[in-house]
């Protein structure tokens, strides 16, 4: 007997969680009930890959019983997947489990006749109980709490819901799958379930009943990961720091524990941190730990509406105290298209929070999922939103479809300009020309679409040529005049400025070969450039990690870029920040490097 557990990620660097849960669980149950003998098998797949071949590798691993893991960013390829394998591998019964179909599974089955029935909700003793009724015949599916299945005669049964269960029975998941299996994918952990909050737009508001595993086995199992080196874990838990007295032990073992290379990413909410916990992150090696903040919107009449516990003023403080000890990144969460929020609000709440300065800020859109209080309140809310997967907004009573449209180009911009991390000195400069810094976003996405730049896939060079393009627009409205003559924005700085901090940029993150048509002409400062790094002098005490390589290999692996007023700044790629990986960078003193 050949159970296939199936997953089609969203992109090739996740993994699936649920799956491998769902196998170390089934198997430590069957193996003390002494099932017949099973195999549990997984396959992973993404989004991009073709359908075809999907389904020609699952056709030829020849399953008895095949699952499905279902999310919105990946059921209509599922769906698809499970109407050809019915072609192909007839009288294979299909299951499909997960939050995409938990919630109005006799719909689904309807839906879907090739579909053999869904397991709902949480998955593990389900799951386990499914398999044995397969593999030894003993378990009527009947009994099996949280299915909802076809029979033979075409009618559904539904066996209800299955109460939560204790997390310290499910076992190590990783222990069913090889880690080299996933090197360069992030590896997803979980310490707890549930939420104890109820934003009406979280599947996680469902299930308040917040569990823990024991923190004697979360700290073996962490220990697994740093022993292995693995580069990033990701706790899926809804708010991490909900328990102080759990996320304090968690967050002192990976300390004391550092490998020097793993990371770690929590979702926390940033108001509920104390003094001990901020000293405690504030002790972190840079880059040991990743902080995901849900703000969602500063408009206190929205956070009312969505049932979002949050005192802003807070939020602001917390983030701007770990902020100042550069060592944690901060990742801060909107989202576009709840109630009571409008394009101006919407603003508002842009600028509030890119004032914070994350190191990320992500601008979402809603997503009206299945069984949220916010796919009730739908028609209230006069909320339209598409009819596929992941059912994300298009308006609402207070946002138009044009309002939608113009956060979409904000939210392009601010991904590939704000979020990469490669353009922080020009931004910080650049939004000073604009009443705020959304205005500048904003400036920016009209200038893409203007010029057909939107929706192509441009390579790095490309970005930091618009831009200086952008800039040099904005800088000259009237255009048609000469580069010199140009007058300076209302910051202050005129174009050459803001060549110098593209070209700062573009070289704080690696020493690149190409260079863009924008770039001054290295010719006039090639001699100086070639003086110091072929003169001894005093050159040591900028390239301190440099010692036993001539002067070709140096210049291989630093660079050095003349500034509009003939300064010298050299960018030392052995000596990067921690937090930022952005090259140490520095003034060159000629006179005394001799």
């Amino acid at each position: 007997m050949k159970i296939l557990l199936v997953a089609v990620n969203a992109k090739y660097i996740h993994s699936n969680l649920g799956i491998y849960s769902l196998k170390a669980y089934a198997g430590q149950q069957m193996d003390r009930c002494r099932s017949r003998q099973a195999t549990i098998e997984l396959a992973e797949y993404t989004i991009n890959h073709q359908m075809e071949v999907c389904l020609q590798d699952i056709y030829r691993r020849r399953p008895d019983v095949i699952g499905f893991s279902c999310y919105i960013w990946n059921i209509a390829t599922i769906r698809a997947l499970a109407a050809d394998l019915r072609k192909v591998l007839p009288g294979i019964p299909i299951w499909l489990g997960g939050p995409e179909v938990s919630f109005d599974a006799e719909k689904v089955l309807r839906e879907n006749p090739s579909v053999t029935g869904v397991m709902k909700g949480e998955g593990e003793e389900t799951f386990a109980q499914l398999a044995r009724h397969y593999v030894d015949d003993l378990t009527d599916m009947s009994d099996i709490a949280g299915l909802t299945y076809r029979n033979p005669d075409g009618t559904l049964t539904d066996t209800g819901i299955r109460p939560v269960m204790d997390l310290n029975r499910i076992p190590f998941s990783y222990h069913t799958v090889a880690l080299k299996d996933l090197e360069h994918r992030i590896i997803y952990y979980e310490s707890s379930r549930g939420c104890p909050f109820s934003c009406s737009y979280c599947l996680s508001s469902i299930d308040r009943q917040v569990r823990f595993r024991d923190l004697g086995l979360v700290r073996e199992e962490l220990r697994y990961f740093l022993d292995a080196g693995v580069p990033q874990v990701k706790f899926v838990d809804r708010t991490f720091n909900c328990r102080k007295s759990h996320a304090m032990a968690i967050w002192k073992f990976i300390q004391e524990h550092d490998n020097g290379i793993t990371n770690f990413h929590f979702e926390i909410a940033a108001d509920l941190l104390d003094e001990e916990e901020m000293d405690l992150l504030a002790k972190m090696r840079p880059g040991l730990v990743q902080l995901e903040i849900g703000v969602q919107t500063t408009n206190v009449r929205t956070l009312v509406a969505i049932r979002r516990k949050t005192d802003l003023e807070e939020i602001q403080r917390i983030t701007a105290r770990i902020n100042r000890g550069r060592n944690v990144h901060q990742h801060l969460d909107l989202i576009a298209g709840l109630p009571h929020e409008d394009l101006d609000s919407f603003r508002r709440s842009f600028n509030d929070v890119y004032a914070m300065e994350p190191e990320q800020l992500q601008l979402g859109f809603l997503k009206v999922l299945k069984g949220s209080f916010m796919e009730e309140m739908a028609g209230s809310y006069g909320l339209a939103y598409s009819s596929l997967p992941p059912y994300e907004v298009l308006s609402t009573r207070w946002l138009s479809y044009d309002g939608i449209l113009e956060l979409k180009e904000v939210e392009d911009m601010v991904e590939v300009y704000y979020n990469s991390r490669q353009f922080t000195c020009t931004l910080k400069a650049f939004e000073n020309e604009f009443a705020s810094p959304y205005s500048m976003f904003y400036f920016m996405g009209e200038y893409y679409r203007r010029r057909g730049l939107a929706g192509i896939s441009h390579n790095r060079i490309a970005r930091y040529e618009i831009l200086f393009d952008i800039i040099r627009e904005r800088l000259t409205p009237c255009g048609g005049q000469e580069e010199a003559a140009r007058p300076e924005g209302t910051a202050g700085l005129g174009l050459e400025t803001y060549r110098d901090l593209l070209m700062t940029d573009l070289y704080l993150r690696e020493n690149v070969k190409s260079r863009p048509v924008f770039a001054r002409d290295p010719a006039a400062s090639k001699a100086k450039i070639k003086d110091f790094f072929i003169k001894e002098g005093k050159s040591p005490q900028y390239l301190t990690d440099y010692k036993g390589y001539d002067s070709r290999q140096i210049s291989k692996m630093a660079h050095v870029e003349a500034m509009a007023d003939g300064t010298l700044v050299l960018f030392d790629y052995r000596n990067r920040d921690p937090l930022t990986y952005n090259a140490r960078a520095c003034v060159i003193d000629m006179d005394d490097n001799g």
